[in-house]
């Protein structure tokens, strides 16, 4: 959705990953901003894009801070499942591999099934295997796009 200071969802998502280069967590490479069709009953185009980021955090304490950027740009917690919002951020993958429980899973469980996840880190980490598969981000994106064809 628009944002009242940073404008439309590339503005926002720009603003995003500035605040989030600027605290204990460094972007090493950013894809570049891709636009999406929603997932679900909204009706606006998305904007999408993948960072690899280095950071001391753990994965909850992470998905902690992004959630906490999130809220600062006006997220609300409880909305609707797929409605819009300002922003949405996930941890896709890390370098650790796997990690399981209740509130945070990784790899993200459809990041397998979504062009608007696996094309941007594809152009980033194409070379990434995702733990379970054994496939390169590059592979899951190639069969993604082989079977909307």
């Amino acid at each position: 959705m628009r944002h009242v200071r940073h404008g439309d969802p590339r503005g926002v998502l720009k603003a995003a990953l500035r605040q989030l280069n600027a605290g204990p967590t460094k972007v090493l490479a950013q894809s570049a901003i891709i636009e999406s069709a929603p997932i679900g009953p909204s009706r606006r185009r998305y904007a999408n894009a993948a960072v690899i980021a280095d950071s001391l955090l753990s994965p909850p304490a992470m998905l902690d801070a992004l959630k906490s950027l999130e809220r600062g740009f006006g997220r609300r917690q409880g909305g609707k499942r797929w409605s819009a919002r300002v922003l949405d951020l996930d941890i896709v993958l890390w370098t650790g591999g796997v990690w399981g429980e209740p509130e945070l899973i990784i790899p993200h469980p459809a990041f397998r099934e979504r062009d608007f996840v696996l094309r941007p880190a594809a152009e980033i980490a194409g070379t990434w295997r995702d733990p379970i598969s054994g496939l390169t981000l590059r592979q899951l994106s190639f069969r993604l796009g082989r079977q909307g064809a």
